[in-house]
């Protein structure tokens, strides 16, 4: 049975604030243990990103009953990314602004641009948001390669 009241804005919302929870999490551990400042430290965060834009895409299939049209599992999991990394970049800012009580020097959690010179809590913060949409956007393109319904007609060609 298809449960129709589920859109992609809602179920986007839902997943995302759920995988940001996850980030969240993480990035604090990764905070307190003093591993933030390491590039490394990133690569779970993206993991985690994809394994919420694809959870989030493949819950609306299912509650779609398995017809889940293209744009309808594209839109899902972009929200899902953008919601999850400006949940993450508000909470790296908040860590930013106590990390001299709580963590320690703001230092130790300013991101690094490719030349070394350091970037503010700000510049990271955005950097945050702008990686994790565009990081959803591509694993929302390729999973729905996956979960497209089966009925699913390529375009036929012009030749």
């Amino acid at each position: 049975m298809a449960d129709h009241s589920i859109t992609s804005e809602n179920n986007g919302l839902r997943i995302g604030i759920i995988t940001a929870l996850a980030l969240m999490a993480y990035t604090g551990i990764a905070a307190l243990a003093g591993f933030l400042d390491k590039i490394e430290a990133g690569t779970l965060d993206i993991f985690i990103l994809i394994a919420g834009v694809v959870m989030a895409i493949k819950r609306m299939k299912k509650a779609r009953g398995n017809r889940l049209s293209y744009f309808q599992g594209f839109g899902t999991g972009i929200i899902t990314a953008l919601v999850a990394s400006v949940m993450l970049a508000a909470f790296f800012w908040l860590l930013g602004g106590l990390s001299q009580g709580v963590v320690g020097s703001v230092e130790r959690i300013q991101a690094r641009d490719l030349f070394g010179a350091d970037l503010g809590i700000l510049i990271g913060g955005l950097g945050i948001i702008l990686l994790g949409t565009m990081t959803g956007v591509i694993t929302s393109l390729v999973a729905m390669q996956y979960f497209k319904s089966p009925d699913h007609q390529p375009v036929t060609s012009l030749d």
